[in-house]
């Protein structure tokens, strides 16, 4: 336990020491994407999704607002291949994941971390097995092993049971991915998860659409 909470405690100096200076940095980039959003339709620049954080605490989630609006009313928390509900400048904010940026906002509330478990919609969670929910022990991140693993998913959620497919084959996959890595995690581990998170993002900007 005293490992425990000495850990934590240097995992959220660790985040604010980059996360402070990060925002700082990104805040022109951040400020055009966002004008980019409110052009493409006039609608709201953010999206706010309730995930289960650390110790099963819902929190609103941010993102840049990638589809029409109140597009979670008109279809499945999860977006599949070539979802329709997409807007155009969602696709590139998606496929460079820029629309996970103000999730630097999150970390520094404290809902999340830069590196820990993705955190999941509440409908899924209900129904974690007693194994998976340890998962929620863990405060919630931008990045993770299983997020770098599976960052092409939406193109494996395709075919008129893509939804089923995520639950019972690619979340317990995620799961067991995140549950393998967390409880023996480090400082030093969580840096190369970043690095080879910034590495994914840099290629994916390098890449022709």
């Amino acid at each position: 336990m005293p490992h425990t909470i000495h850990l934590s405690a240097t995992q959220r100096a660790f985040d604010l020491l980059f996360t402070i200076p990060g925002l700082i940095v990104l805040s022109p980039a951040l400020l055009v994407l966002a004008a980019g959003v409110k052009i493409n339709d006039g609608g709201p620049v953010f999206y706010r999704g309730t995930r289960m954080g650390m110790g099963g605490r819902p929190f609103g989630l941010l993102k840049f607002r990638t589809m029409v609006v109140n597009a979670d009313r008109i279809g499945s928390p999860i977006t599949s291949a070539g979802d329709p509900r997409v807007t155009p400048i969602g696709r590139f904010l998606r496929r460079h994941k820029l629309d996970e940026l103000p999730q630097l906002l999150n970390v520094v509330a404290g809902d999340m971390s830069l590196v820990g478990p993705r955190p999941e919609d509440p409908r899924f969670t209900a129904q974690y097995t007693d194994e998976e929910k340890r998962v929620l022990e863990f405060r919630p991140g931008i990045t993770s092993p299983a997020s770098l693993h599976f960052r092409n998913e939406e193109a494996l959620l395709t075919g008129p049971d893509w939804e089923r497919r995520y639950f019972e084959e690619v979340l317990p996959k995620k799961l067991r991915m995140e549950l393998g890595y967390f409880p023996g995690r480090t400082i030093q581990k969580d840096a190369v998860i970043i690095l080879k998170t910034l590495w994914m993002i840099g290629h994916r900007a390098g890449d022709r659409d």
